[in-house]
């Protein structure tokens, strides 16, 4: 009996069934399988990795560090962890018009200031488009190759050539190659266009940028054997209408995924910020209810960021719970304890929570801000503005101890603030700010309502 030469592939998770089905087996996406062929890969130049001779592991054997190189964009090293490692495999995905191919544009400027080639590959725009983004942000350099181009065998024949430092695929949805006849975009494409990037790299030392697009979930689309894939996936987050995208590592097998950077899209392109803080903050009302100022932790990198709430009774049966910036859950619960523990009467009040500047605020830290906010509002009664607080609050009430408490001081000393609320048994040794420890939130609230 004779084999059969195509399978159904699912375009939302990569399962494979031998026949097509309305529904997905695995995922549960309707009309998401499209038939493609299951001819075998081919073995070519680009499509494995070297044949190397296996190696023993021992305690003698040394292992120098990874060599890294500068991009040049302080946020971005950031990012992957202190610079480019030669021939990693890097994905950036974001929503559209998010400054994927502006940051990706302002890299290869900066990467041909150091004298090293970029060879910048795109199959979504034409060579008149990208000069003209060049242009607008000022990117001109004898070092930066551009090719208009979408066949892998193509690309990669150029690349050998040109011997680049770094190449830069944007996108990797629109690339294809001659060994799966397949459209471009499909799953099998980008899985083995994705390989065939990974295969050359790492045989050649060549570090590879690819940019993906992202689907209705903000997820990237494609396989998800493609974040397994690259060494490092990050994600540009933001708002189209703001000014500031915030890029964030989900996945980095050479550095921390605890570390983001923020950016300020200008006309010129994306402007690295080097005080967060004092951006989030620029806005901020005086003495206005509801409004408090929080200090929450990025990895490593502390950010004192607005957060406002707005407490109204609600003219429905059932009140409303929204915000944005905050894990919704979270909220809920905070609201609880205010309830149970404090005595507030919150069921029949809308509560409308958020972070200011656009930033998600994962930090637990976060909480004691929450509930100070929600009781400024609902009293109206506005909260001192030269006090930070940070601190996490139990289901009884009590406000837990926090993490890296003295960058945290450091930061609200360095923008003028006098007070922070904190946890009763942080310590400190910073001067110049005063630091009052809470038991619960009761105390806290206690202490903020004074004048």
């Amino acid at each position: 009996m004779k084999k059969k030469s195509t399978q159904f592939v699912c375009q939302e998770c990569g399962a494979v069934t031998g026949k097509w089905l309305g529904k997905c087996p695995e995922c549960g996406n309707w009309n998401s399988l499209v038939e493609e062929s299951t001819v075998a890969r081919e073995t070519g130049t680009w499509t494995g990795l070297s044949q190397n001779q296996p190696v023993v592991l021992s305690a003698e054997t040394e292992v120098p560090d990874a060599p890294r190189v500068s991009s040049g964009i302080a946020e971005m090293d950031r990012v992957l962890g202190g610079g480019i490692v030669e021939g990693s495999l890097v994905l950036i995905g974001g929503d559209p018009g998010i400054g994927k191919s502006t940051i990706m544009m302002q890299l290869a400027q900066k990467l041909a200031d150091q004298q090293k080639i970029v060879l910048y590959v795109s199959g979504e725009e034409s060579e008149q488009q990208i000069r003209l983004r060049a242009t607008r942000l000022n990117v001109r350099s004898d070092h930066i190759y551009l090719y208009t181009e979408t066949c892998m065998e193509r690309i990669l024949a150029e690349a050998e050539k040109i011997r680049p430092f770094a190449i830069i695929a944007d996108s990797i949805q629109t690339m294809y190659t001659l060994k799966l006849p397949a459209i471009p975009g499909s799953v099998g494409q980008v899985r083995e266009t994705a390989m065939q990037f990974l295969s050359f790299g790492k045989q050649s030392n060549i570090s590879v940028f690819l940019t993906g697009h992202v689907t209705k979930e903000g997820m990237i689309a494609g396989p998800r054997m493609l974040e397994h894939l690259v060494d490092t996936v990050l994600y540009f987050e933001g708002d189209n209408k703001q000014f500031f995208r915030i890029l964030r590592a989900v996945k980095n097998r050479f550095g921390s995924i605890n570390e983001i950077g923020v950016f300020e899209m200008a006309e010129t392109g994306l402007i690295p910020v080097k005080n967060p803080s004092q951006m989030f903050l620029s806005e901020r009302p005086v003495s206005a209810p509801g409004s408090v100022v929080m200090c929450c932790l990025e990895g490593t990198r502390p950010f004192l960021v607005e957060l406002q709430a707005l407490v109204s009774e609600s003219a429905y049966g059932t009140a409303r719970r929204m915000s944005i910036g905050l894990d919704s859950s979270r909220v809920n619960m905070l609201v609880a304890v205010l309830e149970k523990r404090i005595g507030y009467h919150l069921s029949g009040q809308d509560i409308f929570l958020n972070v200011v500047g656009g930033l998600t605020v994962e930090d637990p830290a976060a909480d004691l801000a929450i509930c100070a906010a929600i009781v400024s509002s609902l009293k109206n009664k506005a909260i001192d503005p030269h006090t930070v607080l940070c601190g996490e609050v139990g289901l009884t009430g009590e406000i837990r101890s926090i993490s890296h408490f003295n960058l945290r001081i450091s930061e609200a000393k360095n923008l003028g603030f006098q007070r922070i609320l904190a946890p009763q048994n942080s310590k400190s040794e910073q001067n110049g700010i005063s630091v009052v420890g809470c038991q619960n939130v009761k105390e806290a609230l206690t202490i903020l309502n004074k004048p």
